[in-house]
């Protein structure tokens, strides 16, 4: 018997350390930012759209995992005002691009990590957008209480194909770039 509670004091023990040093570290979505550019034979468009929720996890101090979903209706662009903007933010909401009435998030979920160096990470996350679930990949940078990334996101693989070259022929100087780069800083 006392060999028993030996035992179970020991594995107690055991798992409550493994569970001690993770840690999840949930994103301050008010204090973060995601910013977008898209750019088109004739110029770029620049806007942001807000992170609803998110959360970082570690163990032993290193990214282990992370979960995020992203407010598509908070979609705008910050390089226009007036009518025009309102005529961008309601044409990229539309079923043309994000169709965001339908489809009012978009996530990503880390499948796979590495570490590159101190506190950099090379990660593949599956991301949905309209539904539709593609990976990518990017690097991560860490520092106390914050993280950064800059992502390309090709439109196409996730059904946005609207003025896409690679979809349709003599668009000429209305073509808009398959691509779109995220810049994104968390606080944590």
């Amino acid at each position: 018997m006392k060999n028993l509670k030996t035992i179970a004091i020991a594995l107690l023990v055991a798992f409550g350390t493994t569970v001690t040093t993770g840690q999840n570290k949930k994103v301050n979505a008010e204090k973060s930012t995601i910013t977008w550019l898209g750019k088109k034979v004739t110029g770029e468009h620049s806007g942001t759209v807000n992170l609803k929720e998110g959360i970082l996890i570690f163990q032993k101090g290193k990214v282990t995992g992370g979960n995020f979903t992203v407010d598509m209706t908070s979609l705008t662009s910050t390089d226009l005002s007036g009518d025009w903007k309102d005529k961008l933010n309601g044409h990229l909401k539309s079923e043309d691009f994000f169709g965001t009435e339908k489809n009012p998030t978009a996530t990503l979920k880390f499948t796979r990590i590495a570490a590159k160096s101190n506190g950099i990470y090379t990660v593949t996350g599956d991301l949905t957008i309209k539904g539709i679930t593609n990976p990518v990949t990017f690097d991560l940078t860490t520092k106390a209480n914050t993280a950064s990334a800059s992502l390309k996101i090709n439109r196409t693989k996730y059904g946005i194909k609207y003025g896409s070259g690679s979809f349709f022929d003599n668009l000429g100087d209305k073509t808009i770039n398959d691509d779109f780069d995220l810049t994104v800083n968390l606080q944590f």
